[in-house]
């Protein structure tokens, strides 16, 4: 089994990455696979909602960022992990452009598997943060998986987060919740136990 583990930080081994790297470790120890992604290293484009991607077999029209080669490393995995700091109370603006195509034009190849959302911040913002990320989630029948409080980290520079005990144990429950999780399934699918998907119903309120 595999985790994939999205970092939409511009920095590369800051603080989000710190804490994806704690989670990680706690995955591994379980005996599952994980990749740590570099999202936020460069610009992402927004999704345009042209629907390209409905005639591309679930990859988006747009091929100058690793969104399409996420989605088709996504095939392979078994659960995820967003990490993002905060930015004004909410996710950088590169992973949420990120995830919107990513789940716009692949969003089959992520449902029904586990995944999490992560966030750093030097102080606030983190449950708005959080919230967004999850919303991904929600909408595309994805258990969502917790810690034993919400998943966040605190600090302004990696050394700092190293400090933030009860925030270090937080991302190892989560990392131990999401194997466990994830074994459970396999157990669930190896005894035949599914979900049973129903045809999407499209309401549109209009005056």
């Amino acid at each position: 089994m595999k985790v994939l583990l999205f970092n939409g930080s511009g920095n590369e081994k800051g603080c989000t990455f710190t804490a994806l790297a704690t989670v990680a470790e706690s995955l591994n120890k379980n005996g599952i696979e994980t990749e740590i992604i570099q999202v936020g290293k460069h610009a992402i484009s927004d999704c345009i909602g042209c629907g390209a991607c409905r005639k591309l077999d679930g990859m988006c029209v747009f091929k100058d960022d690793i969104v399409n080669e996420c989605i088709e490393k996504a095939k392979e995995a078994d659960g995820f992990i967003f990490g993002s700091p905060v930015y004004y109370a909410h996710p950088s603006g590169r992973l949420l452009s990120f995830m919107d195509r990513l789940f716009y034009a692949g969003g089959s190849v992520f449902a029904y598997k586990p995944a999490a959302a992560i966030v750093s911040a030097r102080r606030a913002g983190t449950t708005a943060s959080l919230d967004a990320i999850t919303k991904h989630f929600t909408i595309n029948n994805m258990p969502v998986v917790s810690s034993n409080y919400w998943n966040m980290v605190h600090g302004n520079k990696p050394e700092q987060v190293m400090q933030d005990l009860e925030g270090l144990q937080i991302m190892r429950v989560l990392g131990n919740n999401m194997a466990w999780l994830l074994k459970c399934i396999e157990a669930g699918t190896a005894a035949g136990i599914v979900p049973v998907k129903e045809d999407k119903v499209w309401t549109n309120f209009i005056r």
